[in-house]
């Protein structure tokens, strides 16, 4: 299973999230003129994080605190990164999630660059084969981005990957989304191209 996401996957299910938070509609406001709607990872959002983008409709957010990644244990860190916010698809009809990762050390130490903290992400995964990388724009933000595979003995599959990794002021950045299987993976798809194209940086 994946350290985190995937291995979320069951324990989630069987777990109940409080205080989630699902983006998809603006806000009323027929006479008076709109503020911009805000992004996840904006203040007053359900996860506050370096950057901001998009949160495809009906999916669910849910920051991550400092205290369940202490109880995460080994689990709850890979490579120089730890999770800061998961996005669950399952009211969107999905079993996976989106997740941000987010870090200051190593690789993810502001100033570096966003090519070597991916490989230092992916090489944390367990059983990742046919990685390729390769360096785009994400919203106006220089990125790297990864697709690769994930073998899971237990289920006897191998998995695709995706991943997008920036830097910021605050230190590294990166978005995972994984998934049950390849055809969840693939459903899933659309909405890591949207929080890819909509994504920038918070002030």
């Amino acid at each position: 299973m994946r350290k985190v996401s995937q291995a979320m996957v069951s324990a989630m299910v069987a777990m109940s999230v409080l205080g989630g938070c699902s983006f998809g509609g603006g806000e009323g406001g027929d006479e008076k003129k709109k503020a911009p709607e805000k992004k996840l990872g904006d203040k007053g959002t359900a996860c506050v994080l370096p950057v901001h983008f998009t949160l495809a409709t009906s999916w669910k957010a849910e920051a991550i605190t400092q205290a369940t990644v202490d109880q995460m244990g080994p689990l709850g860190h890979q490579g120089p990164l730890t999770p800061a916010c998961e996005l669950d698809a399952k009211p969107a009809g999905n079993i996976g999630f989106l997740t941000v990762w987010s870090g200051t050390k190593g690789a993810a130490a502001p100033g570096g660059t966003s090519r070597a903290l991916m490989k230092e992400f992916v090489a944390a995964e367990h059983f990742e084969s046919k990685l390729k990388l390769r360096e785009v724009k994400a919203g106006g933000l220089s990125a790297t981005e990864a697709s690769y595979t994930v073998a899971d003995p237990s289920a006897g599959e191998v998995r695709p990957e995706r991943a997008l990794a920036v830097m910021t002021k605050h230190g590294g950045v990166v978005l995972h989304l994984g998934g049950l299987d390849a055809d969840e993976h693939k459903a899933m798809l659309p909405a890591f191209e949207l929080a890819k194209k909509s994504l920038g940086l918070t002030s």
